[in-house]
């Protein structure tokens, strides 16, 4: 039997499992014979076609890539089905399984996740509502409201939208919703989700990890009554336990005052360090930096992670699960890569800085304006471990690289490779294309983070000159073995967010390169990247972890915020 011989309901199942467009893109007058009776066909074959993939899925024998692409085929169908489907449901007849709202939540602009789990549960009959970023709480429960949604979703990747989550479940609970709320994001955990958000909300609250598991907690929300209780049961017992066991483990860990942290500082010997001098104070702009330079520096294993694929770059492309996925993954983003670059769909900017610094208080660091190191213009404070260490094991803050001398510097930077972005993304989202979408949006991700490893190359070897002659593969780099750190505002060894504004008063980073900050302190574009320069030999990355009350009021002292702003801020890494 030919292929055009073959039932309708098979024909849209394989092209939809198979991600094949050219039917709906090249035979458009074909496809709409195809689809004469759309009315039977939203709520048969094209249905069952996405019902076949949500499952393959599930089961674990498809891909994430593969799924957005069987989308990208139902999206362009159904964009020709559109006024017969409206029709439909004015009429009342929805094969829907629900209606799910989903937004990444105020002061975050991150949503490639959001986007991939909002494209899975729409292969899986669930009818979406995305409203986009950096969505205030009123608008998403107002919404929700008007929609009648069955659940809410949440979404971000910045500390700061953990804590708008805790206050939409607040809000939630004094506005009398029963619905479901989901927490998903790259900062958000089961156990943050069970011991801050759960306990301010009476309905079901539930962690989804990845799209994956999406489908089955939607499902399972949206099942029977029985199924459904059982379920929301379970969660509510996992995350009781998950409460008690981290009250346990905090009990074992020993924590020490502030004062003896810093007495335990890092003790390196300065008498004989001389710091190198860069070879300039003050601040470089870069306008247009060549993306192909920076294709170069790429590190692909977070590319794959981002869709869903497990391995390291480059081994993955012959792993024998999802090896021909990677490759073909690979394949179509070396595709639009190269578009990226030679149809310059970005652009991408940095500027970088160097000043004098000065030590003071153990844990701050006062910033010249000049070599004279007579006027201050601005003060950067940082945090300091507190766990108690095992003997010789210091606890460490990010000054304690920098030399008590008054002869040191520091280093700054931001950099973006998200400028107009917004334009092509709107482009493949008027086509229905999620695929390319999305893809946009990973690359531009990775040639963000590819810049900050390039600039932080020319700043050892050109710039700052301390190791001018280091010569290191992108694997090395990829793995750290340079000199020297870039610790970004916001993240384990400095994780307080307002830091930034002080970053972007010194870079005056919104006029040179146009990054903006939100009112929680994410950078817009959101393929941005920004942080400190350190170049001491002993310099490294660490993790703060939890910090007791006392560093609390001294850091709200430090930075004159009120001991209210200052634990918002720092909720991450409060002890209970």
């Amino acid at each position: 039997m030919s292929w055009r011989e073959k039932p309708l309901q098979e024909r849209l199942a394989h092209a939809l499992i198979k991600g094949i467009t050219d039917y709906i893109e090249e035979d458009a007058e074909e496809a709409r014979q195809f689809l004469a009776s759309p009315l039977k066909v939203i709520e048969g074959p094209l249905m069952d076609g996405m019902n076949i993939v949500g499952d393959l899925f599930g089961e674990g024998k498809m891909f994430l890539p593969q799924v957005v692409k069987s989308a990208r085929v139902m999206k362009k169908a159904v964009a020709y089905l559109t006024p017969y489907i409206e029709l439909e449901k004015s009429a009342g007849a929805s094969s829907s399984k629900g209606k799910i709202l989903m937004a990444t939540v105020k002061g975050d602009v991150h949503d490639i996740g959001k986007n991939i789990v909002g494209v899975v549960l729409g292969c899986n009959n669930f009818d979406i509502i995305d409203l986009g970023v950096m969505v205030p709480t009123e608008k998403i429960l107002q919404i929700a409201r008007a929609e009648n949604v069955d659940m809410i979703g949440l979404s971000g990747l910045i500390t700061p939208s953990l804590d708008e989550m805790v206050h939409v479940a607040k809000e939630m609970e004094r506005q009398g919703f029963k619905i479901p709320l989901l927490i998903g994001g790259a900062t958000t955990s089961k156990t943050h989700t069970a011991v801050k958000i759960e306990p301010q909300y009476k309905g079901p609250v539930v962690y989804v990890l990845d799209a994956s598991r999406g489908v089955s907690v939607a499902s399972s929300l949206l099942s029977d009554e029985n199924t459904r209780s059982n379920f929301i049961l379970d969660v509510k017992k996992e995350y009781a336990d998950l409460r008690t066991a981290r009250g346990d483990r905090k009990a074992v860990k020993k924590y020490i005052s502030l004062d003896k942290a810093r007495k335990n500082k890092l003790k390196l010997d300065w008498s004989a360090y001389q710091p190198v001098k860069p070879s300039f104070t003050g601040v470089k702009v870069f306008e247009e930096y060549s993306l192909k330079e920076l294709s170069q520096y790429i590190d692909w294993t977070p590319f794959f992670s981002s869709w869903e694929l497990a391995g390291k770059f480059p081994a993955i492309l012959q792993d024998e699960i999802v090896g021909l996925e990677a490759t073909k993954l690979y394949a179509d983003a070396q595709q639009v890569l190269g578009q990226i670059i030679e149809e310059k769909w970005l652009t991408a900017r940095a500027v970088v800085g160097f000043f004098p610094v000065n030590v003071i208080n153990d844990d701050d660091v006062q910033v010249f304006a000049d070599e004279s190191r007579q006027e201050i213009i601005a003060t950067l404070h940082h945090l300091r471990q507190q766990r108690q260490k095992a003997p010789g094991q210091p606890n460490f803050c990010l000054t304690d690289f920098l030399s008590p001398n008054n002869n040191d510097y520091i280093g700054a930077f931001a950099v973006t490779a998200g400028v107009n972005i917004e334009e092509r993304v709107q482009y493949f989202e008027n086509q229905h294309d999620d695929y390319n979408a999305i893809m946009v949006k990973a690359l531009a991700d990775r040639l963000a983070e590819a810049f900050a490893e390039r600039m932080h190359e020319r700043v050892r070897k050109e710039f700052w000159a301390y190791v001018p002659t280091e010569n290191l593969s992108n694997e090395a780099l990829i793995t750290e073995q340079y000199q020297g750190i870039r610790p970004a505002p916001g993240y384990p060894a400095c994780p307080e967010h307002t830091e930034k504004g002080t970053l972007w008063q010194l870079l005056d980073v919104e006029r040179q390169v146009g990054i903006q900050l939100t009112d929680s302190f994410a950078m817009y574009p959101a393929a941005s990247v920004s942080g400190w320069y350190f170049s001491h030999p002993e310099s490294k990355y660490f993790g703060l972890g939890t910090i007791e009350q006392d560093q609390l009021e001294d850091y709200a002292q430090r930075k004159g915020m009120s001991i209210e702003d200052a634990a918002r801020w720092l909720s991450p890494v409060l002890g209970d």
